[in-house]
């Protein structure tokens, strides 16, 4: 696999208008763990990408990088890709060193332009499948690019929007993508949050586990298209 990452010349973009690195990217802190170390075998995977706006609504710094218009409006994000069990919890937290260099954030920035995520998502998720946060984020981004992504703001426009809609606007945006292989995530009032795609150990997209599944395709959906 990372052979085959090699062959990318560019790291991918997030699903925006335009996206700019800034000059400057302040020091994040050391990341806290917010649970248990859990070294379990990988079975598989969880491509998780955000739905920037309905983040950014809610966020408390809105003069991020994310959030804030200076640097790009964005879409879907890469949240993280994020290891899973054969059952049971997943593996979590395996190592918080080697910290991400300063040109691995850089680099990570137009798919996740969120600095302290880089650090918390190798961290918590990373570690546990890769051996630096180079690396993971070298496969992430790779998976990540190897989607299109709905145009999500023109899709809230249509009356009656359910979650399946948004799903079948994946699959027509990726022929071959299974239904069954798509998690969507939304708020306890129905707005769009997440989608989550689910891959087996060779990065393959295969059928969620109920949990990750998420909502019924007959669920009514909302999508925040921002300010």
């Amino acid at each position: 696999m990372l052979a085959l990452l090699a062959l990318v010349p560019a790291p991918a973009l997030a699903q925006a208008y335009q996206c700019s690195i800034p000059e400057r990217i302040a020091p994040v802190e050391p990341v806290r763990p917010d649970g248990p170390v859990r070294k379990v075998p990988v079975a598989g995977y969880t491509l998780a990408v955000s739905w920037s706006p309905e983040y950014c609504r809610g966020a408390r710094d809105r003069d991020s990088m994310q959030c804030s218009g200076r640097n790009g409006r964005f879409g879907f994000v890469l949240h993280g890709l994020w290891p899973e069990a054969a059952a049971g919890p997943p593996p979590q937290w395996c190592a918080l060193l080697p910290r991400p260099s300063v040109d691995t954030v850089r680099r990570s920035l137009c798919t996740t332009p969120v600095p302290w995520l880089i650090e918390h998502e190798w961290a918590k998720h990373g570690s546990c499948m890769a051996t630096t946060p180079e690396a993971y984020w070298a496969i992430a981004r790779h998976v990540y690019a190897r989607f299109q992504w709905p145009d999500a703001a023109k899709l809230s426009f249509r009356p009656g929007l359910t979650v399946g809609a948004l799903r079948q606007a994946v699959i027509a945006a990726n022929p071959g993508l299974k239904r069954e292989a798509i998690g969507v995530l939304v708020s306890s009032t129905g707005w769009l949050r997440e989608l989550r795609i689910c891959h087996n150990r060779q990065y393959r997209p295969v059928a969620c586990q109920r949990d990750t599944l998420g909502p019924a395709d007959s669920r009514a959906l909302k999508i925040w298209r921002g300010a």
